[in-house]
């Protein structure tokens, strides 16, 4: 086997595990598991929100706390586990993080009640947070510059996977056996997971433990593009994770009246999400992330429009490209945050998943609020109201001069 550092043929050496090489490949795919085992976990509930509401008598913005109890836990966790993985190694706590969030999910199939089922989603989230808050900070450190945005954006292609999986393993089994059985059965797939990132992920070789830096938060809240992806991840995700949690509610009422495996089949969109964040990460390097994230913004928006629309046909359409749009921004805005934060790019990575997870919490729920008294027209508006926020903060990122960044693969500066 050749070493993971080696590059293929008619590749260039240079520090960080190169494209072609067999540790580059095990990485990649263990990436690929990690983003799946997290986001199966974290939002395999999304579709089971009207079983929750209708046996526990539940509203629909109540129900919801399923899915942001999770997420909202996620982000202050994040918060933690970025600052601790600069102190303890990326790969163990991701393993760790993994292994605990399987534990928690399947023991969450028994839970007696809708308070214990809650308090077991808070701690799925918590121990999730290991893997999020450390996954670009270990690609960023593991791979050479130019892969990185390639390699991250399998991560969030895995991502999206686990999302499509997770909700649609979840409403499959619940149409059969009910919500018990479908979050156990998701609580085994994410221990499997676990063990495969643990068994294919390759060690750290550049990681260095380090104390975060005193001042190093001010430091990135400084930087004139970091805050603006922090605000992007925020109401990008309360977009995405509104469309979806209601859409169940959508389909299952009438006129469309769907069944939960049909609902669960609206799952298979991710499928464009994770062809999508591949796809824009590579076209990002190719042109420029900043024209690039502008174009993803516009998609999305555009997508949030044609769910308006009353045919079956048209709002399915509209989901999937509210997904296209929404996963190749998220893989352009977390590969810049990797490659803007010179230092502490642990805390930078945390601080972007803080706002990613809490968006998904705060914003998801606030979305209920909108479709109890208007419907789903009140939840395009709110979405519209959200897409206008982060087409502003789209164009002020394309104004942002890049950092030259020497890099010795193509031995020329690379823009941040």
């Amino acid at each position: 086997m050749r070493d993971g550092s080696e590059p293929a043929h008619g590749q260039e050496s240079g520090p960080g595990y190169a494209r072609g090489s067999v540790a580059y490949r095990c990485l990649t795919i263990a990436m690929l598991f990690a983003g799946f085992s997290t986001f199966s976990m974290l939002y395999s509930v999304q579709p089971l929100l009207p079983l929750f509401a209708a046996e526990y008598g539940l509203s629909a913005e109540a129900a919801s706390l399923a899915v942001s109890v999770g997420t909202g836990a996620l982000a202050l966790g994040i918060l933690i586990a970025g600052v601790a993985s600069d102190r303890l190694g990326r790969r163990p706590l991701m393993v760790f993080a993994m292994m605990s969030a399987g534990a928690c999910t399947f023991v969450a199939a028994i839970a007696p009640g809708w308070p214990s089922l809650l308090a077991l989603r808070l701690l799925t989230g918590l121990a999730l947070a290991g893997v999020p808050a450390v996954a670009m900070a270990y690609v960023a450190e593991e791979v050479r510059g130019h892969d990185v945005g390639s390699a991250m954006g399998l991560y969030i292609a895995g991502s999206a996977l686990g999302g499509m999986g997770g909700r649609l393993i979840a409403s499959l089994v619940a149409s059969v056996g009910g919500w018990r059985w479908a979050v156990g059965a998701v609580g085994v797939l994410g221990l499997v997971m676990a063990e495969a990132f643990r068994r294919l992920a390759p060690p750290s070789r550049g990681f260095i433990p380090r104390l975060a830096r005193q001042g190093g938060t001010l430091e990135l809240l400084r930087d004139r593009a970091l805050p603006l992806l922090y605000m992007e991840a925020f109401v990008l995700m309360g977009v995405f994770v509104t469309v979806y949690n209601y859409a169940g509610f959508r389909l299952m009422g009438p006129p469309y009246l769907l069944s939960q495996a049909a609902v669960g089949a609206v799952f298979l969109l991710y499928i464009v999400g994770s062809a999508s964040s591949a796809w824009f990460g590579a076209l990002a390097g190719r042109i420029g992330r900043r024209r690039i994230f502008l174009v993803t913004v516009l998609i999305l928006i555009a997508g949030v429009g044609i769910t308006s629309a009353r045919p079956l046909a048209l709002f399915i359409l509209g989901i999937g490209v509210v997904t296209a749009g929404f996963f190749g921004a998220h893989s352009i805005a977390s590969s810049w945050v990797g490659r803007r934060a010179l230092h502490n790019r642990g805390q930078a990575a945390a601080l972007y998943l803080f706002a990613y997870y809490l968006g998904s919490s705060v914003l998801g729920s606030a979305g209920g609020v909108a479709w109890t008294k208007a419907g789903w027209q009140g939840v395009t508006w709110f979405c519209l109201a959200l897409g206008a926020v982060a087409l502003a903060g789209a164009v002020a990122l394309a104004r942002v001069a890049p950092l030259s960044i020497p890099d010795p693969q193509p031995k020329a500066p690379v823009e941040a």
